[in-house]
């Protein structure tokens, strides 16, 4: 399974935004510094891939999973709350916004038995793998 993610400015920013909250500007929400990335891991089994997303504070409902063309998309919203200096908030690195992550799936992978469940701020997306053709022995006859 691969990842597909490009950020070529993602330090940049992030140093920017620190930049900013040093010399006082005012504290930045998701919606100034674009989306966040959920981490991931990725477990392959026997008969099938575990895809593990830590989603705290993530409403299951607010979570879309799609498979389209070998390519599986999990897009979801974290919920926005009012953080500015006048409420006590010195630092905030709770990213909160809109976020998507999207996976090449393999061609071993069933992307019609593709579930998913939530508990506790984590979800698991299970895809199964397709059966494997076993390869046929032939015996050979003696003449």
């Amino acid at each position: 399974m691969t990842v597909v993610r490009y950020e070529p400015w993602a330090l940049v920013n992030r140093l920017q935004k620190d930049i900013d909250q040093l010399f006082g500007a005012p504290i930045a929400t998701a919606a100034d510094s674009g989306a966040w990335l959920p981490p991931v891991d990725i477990h392959e089994e026997a008969n099938r891939y575990l895809l593990t997303v830590d989603l705290p504070g993530v409403d299951p409902k607010q979570v879309e999973i799609t498979s389209e063309q070998g390519v599986l998309t999990i897009r979801g919203h974290r919920s926005e709350t009012v953080r500015d200096n006048a409420a006590g908030y010195r630092r905030v690195e709770r990213v909160q916004g809109e976020f998507e992550r999207r996976f090449s799936l393999p061609e071993t992978s069933d992307a019609q038995g593709i579930k998913a469940k939530a508990a506790n701020g984590v979800l698991e997306i299970t895809i199964p793998k397709l059966a494997q053709v076993q390869p046929q022995r032939i015996a050979v006859e003696a003449a």
